[in-house]
């Protein structure tokens, strides 16, 4: 394939060491053929004075983690500008209103992100509803096969399973779940009972959710309204022995609420998100034994960062076809999405 011969000039703008993970040669070739792009150099400050003479003729910006905030003085030095296809999530903190009070097309790279945070997941359910972590705690201790009582609450046939947030992640969640023999629940405020039967779940309440299930899984976007949604006394509603999963933000729990219910062994957790990140040396969650602690690896790595890449490819596509972006995020959106 051959480059078009008015392909629009596009830039990279984020952290240069991510590009060979997120482009691998075959991902730049395809962006190759679609614009005019410098393979090998990604800016993280538009006022650089070796940047500054290419701003004028940009019509595409390809971003992603470490690219600088694009305020009004910056989109002043890109006046042909149409549109910013972000490798990563959210934009919340990338991009200022004045973005889409120009009309520039805004496309996230969200829906990829959210695949292996769903399949994380999905592993984890799986393994506490065998409780293999503890299984293996003890294994490890005792070094003698000891199989479990018949009647102990552990397996996964008809397991209440509450997702908190229908978000692209639980919506993911969701329908990886549905091969499996779970009872789901889904608490989201904007989803009614319609729309979660379609689903293949039941909409409940926050506390019917939290009180009935034996595992609930988080996630919902951090907003004002989600901050601390998991408190003290939502954190109480758990059931004894039940389980936390937080893949999505650490301010959506009260850290101090939940170590106190961890440290009484009456619940678990898997958390690969925390409040702070990373939590301090001293942490009583680095050593509780009833904790699963990741350092937040959920989201695309290694190999899973190509697919970031392809979706900006893919869109980049979609624009100079002058079809739709298929990721497009509009501004009012963003109060209530990660």
């Amino acid at each position: 394939m051959h480059k078009r011969s008015t392909a629009p000039t596009a830039l990279f703008a984020l952290d240069g060491s991510n590009l060979p993970f997120l482009f691998p040669a075959d991902v730049a070739a395809a962006l190759a053929v679609l614009v005019d792009i410098d393979q090998d150099h990604a800016v993280t400050d538009f006022a650089d004075a070796g940047v500054r003479p290419r701003l004028p003729d940009v019509e595409i910006l390809i971003t992603g983690w470490g690219c600088p905030l694009i305020t009004p003085s910056v989109l002043d030095t890109l006046p042909r500008l149409r549109a910013i296809l972000h490798t990563g999530g959210t934009v919340k903190k990338l991009l200022t209103p004045e973005v889409w009070e120009r009309g520039i097309a805004v496309s996230t790279a969200a829906a990829a992100n959210a695949l292996p945070v769903a399949e994380y997941t999905l592993g984890m359910i799986l393994l506490l509803g065998k409780d293999v972590f503890a299984a293996r705690e003890d294994f490890r201790t005792s070094r003698t096969f000891a199989p479990q009582a018949p009647g102990a609450d552990i397996g996964n046939a008809g397991r209440r399973v509450g997702i908190i947030g229908a978000s692209r992640t639980g919506r993911r969640v969701i329908e990886l779940l549905r091969p499996f023999d779970f009872d789901v629940l889904l608490h989201d405020p904007y989803v009614g009972a319609a729309e979660a039967e379609a689903l293949g779940v039941r909409a409940a309440s926050l506390e019917e959710l939290l009180a009935a299930s034996s595992l609930v899984s988080v996630h919902a976007p951090a907003t004002a309204e989600t901050h601390h949604l998991l408190d003290a006394a939502r954190l109480a509603l758990l059931p004894d022995g039940a389980a936390l999963i937080n893949t999505a933000r650490g301010s959506l729990v009260d850290t101090d609420a939940l170590v106190k219910e961890l440290v009484t062994g009456r619940i678990r957790a898997v958390l690969d998100v925390t409040e702070p990140e990373p939590l301090p040396a001293d942490s009583a969650l680095y050593r509780l034994p009833n904790v699963f602690l990741t350092p937040h690896i959920a989201g695309s790595m290694g190999n899973e960062l190509r697919r970031l890449g392809l979706t900006a490819v893919r869109e980049v596509e979609r624009l100079l076809a002058g079809r739709p972006l298929a990721h497009r995020v509009e501004h009012a959106q963003l109060a209530r999405t990660a």
